[in-house]
């Protein structure tokens, strides 16, 4: 049972706050000196020196497994996308689309919820930052959206549901992480992805027309002489997205046309960043140097994160824990079925307290062997967890993107609005979740 213990007191430790990378790391060595202890045990006469040498034959295996992860090809375009991200954020691109997309939309009811989430796909696709694309919705959609009366539940949920898009919407880091995780090809599963995000977004699309008709108070239409002519309104549009548009379509193209590699995409990508930067006159060594920085600062993070992750695994494994969670989710009722909805339930759950990052290298990888033993598709459920993960980024109380929002909304926006304005895109979400798991057919999959 110490294994389970350990992933307790590791759970803990992160609700608490403490570090990410070194509560794995710390937890690993004190519960695999407790493993190691009680393994000798049971044959009596415990000297000091059998212990170490127990001990260091459980983390035999660390230091390659360290050079593994430092070598992984897969995993070199994560710094690259982050870099990519960062460098389109500080070019201001959020402002720019929002501030043309706004016009182009309002006179709908729910018009400016509309081009919100389009917006928030756009900057998916091309950023992937989650933080940057709610902070900058948040900074200049949700005034907009207040001054001409929305609803301040429907505004800040419709922008940290748009934001988190970038947990689903190819080049997305989760699906990189869970690539590294289940061994797949990155191309891939940003392939099988396209589709889930496309329903998402039209769901949320689907839900903002549907309750401005319900209650046009909500959302209200702008009045015509506070827009733009409708041609210059589509013009202005249209020069702010082709630029971003053709780095999605070099990027994600050249991946799925089999052209480049996702590590080659992700360098084509970066490069392209900067070329836009420079279009909009953002491009300087200051923003250079800021961005490499917040870069580095990130990518150390992720490794650092997957380094404990990796120790904590060993100790998992030795202690035998693995082997009564698998014996535990093989009997389940339901088989397959009952699997598929305690792990979402799991993953969905954890979400509520801790990021991604610790689930896609703690806890996937313990389920990963069950889900193939069952015989389900690798590619399916690798779908299936991204998009729960991405819920993670909206669940009360721990939601990064509700924190990131409050970080930026006016005064007059209350936690409660935030909370109560994501609540019906999780419920979204988990539905769009159900659809993939009971007709997995119409997105492509096996199941």
């Amino acid at each position: 049972m110490i294994g389970l213990i350990m992933f307790g007191a590791a759970l803990l430790l992160l609700v608490i706050g403490f570090p990410v990378a070194f509560t794995f790391g710390a937890v690993s060595i004190y519960f695999g000196a407790l493993a190691a202890l009680f393994e000798l045990l049971p044959d009596g006469g415990v000297t000091l020196a059998d212990w170490w040498d127990e001990f260091l034959s459980m983390f035999s295996m660390m230091p390659f497994r360290i050079y593994s992860i430092m070598t992984n090809k897969i995993l070199m375009a994560v710094p690259l996308f982050i870099f990519m991200g960062i460098v389109l954020q500080k070019s201001q691109l959020a402002e720019r689309l929002l501030e043309s997309m706004g016009t182009l939309f309002g006179k709908v009811r729910g018009g400016l919820a509309i081009s919100t989430v389009l917006i928030g796909a756009l900057l998916a696709a091309s950023t992937g930052v989650v933080g940057a694309s709610v902070v900058a919705m948040g900074v200049i959609s949700l005034p907009i959206m207040l001054r001409h009366g929305y609803d301040k539940p429907l505004s800040t949920g419709t922008i940290c549901a748009a934001g988190t898009l970038g947990q689903i919407i190819p080049p997305s880091i989760v699906l990189i992480v869970l690539a590294d995780v289940f061994q797949l090809p990155v191309g891939d599963l940003f392939k099988a992805a396209i589709w889930p995000g496309m329903a998402l977004v039209g769901v949320y699309i689907l839900y903002i027309l549907v309750i401005s008709f319900l209650k046009p108070e909500v959302a209200p239409a702008l009045e015509p002489e506070e827009g733009m002519k409708y041609g210059a309104s589509v013009k202005k549009a249209l020069i702010a997205i082709i630029p971003p548009l053709t780095l999605i379509v070099l990027v994600l193209g050249s991946i799925f046309a089999g052209i480049a590699t996702p590590t080659e995409s992700a360098s084509l990508g970066a490069l392209g960043s900067l070329i836009l930067a420079a279009l909009y006159r953002k491009l300087s060594y200051k923003m250079v140097k800021e961005a490499s920085l917040e870069t580095v600062k990130t990518t150390s993070m992720v490794f650092a994160i997957l380094v404990g992750a990796t120790a904590f695994s060993m100790v998992f494994i030795y202690s035998g824990a693995d082997e009564i969670v698998e014996h535990f989710m093989t009997q389940l009722p339901g088989e397959k079925w009952g699997f598929l909805i305690l792990s979402m339930a799991i993953i969905m759950f954890l979400g509520f307290f801790i990021d991604f990052f610790e689930i896609s290298y703690i806890v996937v990888p313990i389920l990963l062997p069950i889900a193939q033993t069952i015989g389900i598709d690798p590619m399916w459920f690798a779908i299936l967890i991204a998009l729960n993960l991405q819920s993670s980024f909206l669940t009360p109380p721990f939601g990064f993107s509700l924190f990131y929002l409050k970080g930026v909304a006016p005064p007059e926006v209350k936690t409660t609005d935030i909370y109560r304005g994501v609540i019906p895109f999780i419920i979204l979400q988990i539905l769009v979740l159900a659809s993939i798991v009971l007709f997995p057919t119409l997105y492509g999959f096996h199941g």
